[in-house]
């Protein structure tokens, strides 16, 4: 095992924790989403439709708060949850992979294909989602884009994290990069030997 890692690694390692860090928070957003599941049953049993109402629109809500807000803001928080949790999960290492053959490779043959897969596939595909997003996201709020259903408005605010979630994806992508390179080029690596 390597001791020390090269600078190279250092900012890599940041970077991966950089662009990983809110999907750990979002991880918390399970709680609300539990409890917003308990109160939509139980409004749904008692056949509650509307469960609150205010004269201020609040972002999101608008003036009220009805049984299908409630299961509306259960998909948001979801969508919240995925689209921040995607670079939590790659900075874990819990993307999907052909483990059967990769688990017999050595270190720097890891490194070289984790490294060809990032630059090849993830950094364009965030790239390009990232930036086809933003103008999904601004119909959505050119155009006052709400449920059709009497529930949450402000669409956008939800969609915008779809682009959010691809920046902090793209910059643990590239902090994986610099440490597959630190990796690739450390002369500690090449005395490894293959898992197996």
């Amino acid at each position: 095992m390597q001791t020390s890692r090269s600078s190279l690694e250092r900012v890599g390692h940041a970077l991966v924790a950089a662009g990983a860090w809110p999907g750990r928070a979002a991880a918390w957003l399970l709680l609300p989403m539990i409890a917003l599941v308990l109160a939509a049953v139980i409004g749904s049993v008692l056949q509650v439709g509307q469960i609150a109402t205010w004269q201020t629109d609040l972002p999101l809500f608008g003036d009220e708060l009805t049984l299908n807000g409630l299961a509306e803001l259960q998909w948001h928080l979801l969508a919240i949850i995925i689209m921040l949790g995607m670079s939590y999960a790659l900075a874990q290492d819990k993307h999907v992979r052909v483990d059967m053959i990769y688990s017999h490779l050595g270190p720097r043959t890891r490194a070289v294909l984790d490294l060809l897969g990032d630059v090849v596939f993830l950094l364009p595909f965030c790239v390009i989602i990232g930036w086809l997003s933003l103008s999904f996201v601004e119909f959505s709020y050119n155009t006052g884009e709400k449920s059709d259903y009497g529930g949450l408005v402000d669409r956008y605010l939800v969609k915008a994290f779809l682009p959010i979630g691809f920046v902090f994806l793209g910059i643990t992508g590239i902090g994986r990069i610099l440490v597959h390179i630190g990796r690739i080029l450390s002369p500690a690596a090449a005395k490894e030997t293959p898992n197996g």
